[in-house]
């Protein structure tokens, strides 16, 4: 049976965060996942996933100051000790809450070398602190249309730089959103990817609405995931149209 979570960084964005997980078993999830839970205390957040029995399976480390251009800060050079501290951050608030993975984001760069160079060594640092925990590091394409200039936005960027970190515990978070905006051809990708896959998401293309309607099919996406052995959750990180509860009947659809 397919397995649905709920990105709650997009979805009942009018509830605190503990909330917002109790939300999202009455509607009939899985599991749940975040961005930057780290102005809710962990106590709450895990009584939550205790009461409603849901994984959280990602968090975010912290982006940085977005007001200034900041969408991560993990290979950007010269600020490495932020970096650091991101990650310390994460990984520690993950294993309070008992989080499968935290997302590792890049940032904005030029695209050079020593970017590339800085966020493999911030990697490795954090696939060895988050190992200590069981945690699992994703890091994610996102494309150039919605962040410009993110280090990451390319399939075969990615895998190179989880090929060179060459950490056990460090996967792809493969959103078909962000992929199919930058690459197209979603079944191939997923087909050529899956062992390097950790976590898929979706969203429609190109608003990133709900996912029952725009240019992916996710019936057929769904089913090429089913037939390649695909066995993880599929997170609903998209931006509802009116609101969340109004919005959910893809749920039942794509079930």
């Amino acid at each position: 049976m397919r397995k649905f979570s709920a990105n709650l960084g997009f979805l009942w964005q009018e509830l605190p965060l503990a909330d917002a997980i109790r939300a999202a078993e009455r509607a009939g999830f899985d599991a749940v996942e975040c961005h930057w839970p780290f102005s809710y205390a962990s106590a709450d957040v895990r009584e939550a996933l205790v009461q409603t029995q849901l994984p959280l399976l990602s968090l975010n480390t912290w982006a940085g100051d977005k007001s200034n251009g900041d969408f991560g800060l993990c290979a950007l050079p010269g600020r490495q000790d932020e970096a650091v501290a991101a990650i310390d951050e994460a990984v520690s608030y993950a294993a309070d809450v008992n989080c499968r993975s935290v997302h590792v984001m890049a940032g904005v760069t030029d695209a050079g070398a020593v970017a590339d160079h800085v966020l493999k060594k911030h990697l490795d640092y954090a696939c060895s602190r988050a190992a200590r925990h069981g945690i699992g590091i994703l890091i994610e394409p996102i494309n150039q249309r919605d962040v410009p200039g993110y280090h990451l936005s390319r399939l075969e960027h990615a895998i190179d730089i989880i090929d060179a970190v060459d950490c056990p515990n460090l996967k792809l978070m493969f959103d078909c959103y962000h992929i199919e905006i930058t690459h197209g051809d979603l079944m191939r990708h997923l087909q050529q990817t899956l062992p390097y896959i950790g976590h898929v998401q979706i969203a429609a293309v190109p608003d990133r609405s709900e996912p029952d309607n725009g240019d992916v099919d996710y019936l057929k996406i769904l089913s090429v995931l089913d037939a390649i052995g695909y066995e993880g959750y599929v997170g609903a990180e998209y931006k509802p149209r009116l609101t969340t509860s109004t919005g959910l009947g893809w749920l039942d659809l794509l079930k």
